[in-house]
């Protein structure tokens, strides 16, 4: 895996992990807003209802004044906007945000509005439900407590209850405060639910039961927000997998198309594609194998146009055999056929080797030798072979220190003779091999006092069974596969091999360039 697609990756995990959170917080914050007045609303509304059923409540409860600021005044006085008096005329109870707390209105029967300041609403709520509850028991008689007690938790949505359990009782620092005030407010745990505890005049225990306070974290909320980063999560894996998908599809068609016989196809995908790297491998196999597939047809086609004049030659020999009156003619006809099974061999070979290092190339055992040494060594062979032509190697002088290279000895020695066999061919009576090896390259220049090759000719002689002309390959002896088979040899080395017009003798010049020590991704 490359460290660019980790990090493309990385960035968009964290950019959706980012999205997911910003949703999931402006939601939350959303939803727990809107949760959160509808409960400072809906959970004052019994006590503010039952406030707008008593006729004169200022009066009854006339302590509500100095507790929570209660008042009964009129539209006018309150200075009401048209939105919140409509609520209130449809007898809706309406909570205000204050810098103190909230400001609970309702409207009675006879078009007052009742307003009453509470700082906590959860807290004064039930105390004040606690008064107004114990200052009704209190005006009761005691057997008829429970009908009142059953009334009021009806109309109040609380739990109000004789505490007679002592095992029900709440701390003594709640029962002291009860003593002290008549009532105390108590909860069960921060976040539970809560109550007041109130002592009637006769001593008589009632307890006043509530429901949870407003909880930010209600289980429904929580759903809400898993399922809502479930379905973000779900499409953004849908739509990667649909991107995958059509990748692989698009692979999947291609792949049809070349086992069609279109060879020709390639898949088409973008730098940002998850499977890039696949479709550039996949249009690399395609690509060697149509090569291979070309190779392999004008291999076919050459090779059967090659062998046709050493058999031709073969059979016209043995014919001529029946015909041979002495044994000189014999033995000359016997050397014919012989010569002829020799050029077959080499053919042969040459056919093999380029097919081997055409179709993958041999399992290479890169090795630490002296290029310098192989230079010399291909130059005093084909000296012996050539005695006719003056063969000769220049080393330069800086080149001996780094002369020790990472190559394949055996092949780099092939592709070196066969250039300096060729120049030989070709030459006049000069062939010069030139080696410079420095730090990071090692070069390999043979030139001759040849004719040369044409310029336009220049990549056309590295092409496998390619002829300039029939006197320059057949008369001595080449068959077209050298410089392929050179050309395929510093492929696998990583390196090059070209050709251009040598500036010193005149003729051509034939040159090898490759890394001196091997890649990390050598083939080995």
């Amino acid at each position: 895996m490359s460290l660019k697609f980790f990090l493309k990756q990385y960035v968009r995990l964290v950019a959706l992990t980012g999205l997911v959170l910003a949703l999931c917080a402006g939601l939350f914050a959303g939803v727990s807003s809107v949760r959160g007045h509808y409960w400072q609303e809906h959970f004052p509304a019994p006590l503010m209802r039952w406030l707008a059923a008593v006729p004169q409540p200022a009066e009854q409860y006339h302590w509500l004044a100095s507790l929570y600021d209660f008042r009964v005044a009129d539209r006018a006085e309150l200075a009401l906007s048209p939105v919140i008096a409509e609520r209130l005329s449809y007898g809706q109870v309406v909570a205000q945000a204050t810098g103190l707390g909230q400001r609970i209105l309702v409207r009675n029967d006879v078009g007052e509005i009742l307003e009453i300041h509470f700082r906590d609403t959860y807290r004064d709520v039930a105390e004040a439900l606690a008064l107004i509850s114990a200052w009704h028991l209190n005006d009761v008689l005691p057997g008829q407590r429970d009908d009142a007690m059953a009334e009021m938790s009806e109309h109040f949505g609380v739990g109000l209850r004789r505490l007679e359990d002592p095992a029900r009782l709440p701390s003594a620092e709640v029962l002291q405060r009860v003593m002290d005030r008549g009532i105390a407010f108590h909860r069960a745990g921060p976040g539970g639910p809560g109550g007041a505890l109130i002592r009637l005049q006769d001593g008589t225990l009632v307890s006043l039961d509530l429901p949870p306070p407003f909880n930010r974290w209600s289980w429904p909320v929580l759903l809400m927000l898993v399922l809502v980063a479930g379905g973000i999560l779900a499409a953004a894996l849908f739509l990667l997998l649909r991107d995958v998908d059509q990748n692989l599809r698009a692979v999947e068609s291609v792949a049809m198309r070349i086992a069609r016989g279109e060879m020709g196809a390639r898949v088409e995908a973008g730098e940002g594609a998850l499977v890039a790297r696949l479709a550039d491998a996949f249009n690399g196999m395609a690509e060697h194998i149509q090569r291979l597939v070309g190779v392999q047809r004008e291999m076919i086609h050459a090779v059967s146009h090659e062998l046709r004049t050493p058999v031709a030659r073969i059979r016209f020999g043995v014919q001529m055999l029946e015909s041979c009156k002495d044994q000189a003619s014999l033995q000359k006809q016997l050397d014919g056929i012989d010569g002829d099974i020799q050029e077959l061999d080499e053919l042969i070979d040459e056919i093999l080797t380029y097919a081997r290092l055409e179709q993958g190339g041999p399992v290479f055992n890169l090795q630490e030798a002296s290029v310098t040494d192989i230079v010399r060594q291909v130059v005093s062979e084909q000296q012996l072979i050539r005695p006719e032509v003056s063969i000769e190697a220049e080393i330069a002088a800086d080149s001996e220190p780094w002369a020790l290279s990472d190559i394949e000895p055996r092949y780099i020695h092939r592709a070196i003779q066969n250039l300096v066999g060729n120049a030989a061919r070709y030459a006049n009576s000069n062939v010069r091999v030139y080696c410079h090896i420095d730090e990071d390259t090692c070069r390999v220049d043979v030139e001759d006092d040849g004719p040369g090759v044409p310029e336009q000719d220049w990549e056309k002689v590295f092409t496998a069974f390619a002829r300039l002309d029939d006197s320059r390959t057949r008369t001595s002896g080449g068959y077209g596969l050298g410089l392929s088979i050179v050309r395929r040899i510093l492929f696998w080395h990583r390196g090059q091999a070209f050709v251009s017009r040598s500036p010193r003798l005149g003729g051509a010049r034939f040159s090898l360039v490759w890394p001196r020590k091997k890649l990390d991704d050598s083939i080995m």
